[in-house]
């Protein structure tokens, strides 16, 4: 079953083109995981205790908007990882992630793969480096979502 899972960890971009011993390093803190349409992948406020390879479906990123309900920050699909906050501060989840349409992940251990990074620096700053533009990028469409809500086309500088 590992070797099923280091196949597809080591086709997921995030970890596509390093070595396959990382993969394999990986696939020992990981898990296949199936979520039905509606159901929560993650839940804000939660702990923070692993983060998903999407393999398949689509996922919403939600934010409680107070008087409304949920508010869809982001949508992500096949091939994109989902949850950040395993690795800062207070480790509990932000956002909820909810299946639109049923979703298959791999799930990874987040402690265990946090000890393999400190074990292996080298391992931990690869690791990092292909973490660091997903943030970005989520912060980047937080950003432009926030604009389109709030903005209205007004000069805010």
């Amino acid at each position: 079953m590992i070797e099923a899972i280091a196949e597809l960890v080591a086709d997921h971009p995030l970890f596509r083109g390093l070595p396959a011993d990382v993969a394999e390093l990986v696939a020992g803190c990981a898990r296949n995981e199936a979520f039905a349409t509606d159901e929560l992948l993650i839940a804000e406020g939660a702990p923070a205790e692993k983060f998903h390879l999407l393999r398949r479906g689509r996922v919403a990123l939600e934010i409680r908007k107070p008087g409304s309900g949920q508010l869809v920050v982001e949508t992500l699909g096949p091939d994109e990882l989902l949850g950040l906050s395993w690795l800062f501060g207070s480790k509990r989840w932000h956002t909820d992630a909810r299946a639109l349409e049923p979703v298959g992940t791999v799930a990874v251990d987040a402690e265990c793969l946090l000890r393999k990074a400190e074990a292996d620096p080298v391992f931990g700053y690869a690791l990092m480096k292909r973490v660091a533009p997903v943030m970005l990028s989520r912060l980047q469409a937080t950003r432009l979502r926030l604009l389109d809500l709030y903005g209205h086309g007004a000069d805010n500088s």
